[in-house]
């Protein structure tokens, strides 16, 4: 009895439920998804569905679509038996530079045939075996 008195009055109780009541608020804050963090959530279900870009450039000019493409972490097949020499070394250059910026890799597949991935990419293995016979 003496308590309800006193919470009655407000001389007990109301400093403790005062000082509880902002907790569990912000307890709740915590688990409620806000829109800061819904853009830095990555589904990884889009993960599955990487596309693979496949180019063929005839001059210097097009390095920038491909470097674009590996911006936007989309792996890059670069065929570059239709440029002469040495435009193609100025392509591989760019993308090289391009390629280490993000973090990513660069392996030649063929004879001028390059594949760029962005790092959320790994390649394995290597083929230089096929590549000399």
């Amino acid at each position: 009895m003496m308590g309800k008195l006193m919470g009655f009055l407000g001389l007990n109780d109301e400093d403790e439920e005062i000082m509880e009541e902002p907790e569990e608020r912000v307890r709740e804050e915590e688990f409620l998804p806000s829109r800061k963090q819904k853009n830095n959530v990555i589904s990884l279900h889009s993960q599955k569905n990487v596309k693979v870009i496949l180019s063929e450039p005839r001059s210097y000019e097009e390095a920038q679509q491909i470097a674009d493409y590996l911006r936007s972490h989309r792996p890059v097949i670069v065929n570059l038996q239709r440029m002469n020499s040495d435009q193609a070394r100025r392509v591989v250059d760019f993308l090289s530079g391009c390629v280490y910026a993000l973090n990513g890799e660069i392996s030649k597949v063929g004879a001028s045939i390059f594949v760029c991935t962005p790092e959320n990419i790994d390649i394995e293995g290597t083929i230089t075996e096929m590549i000399q016979e």
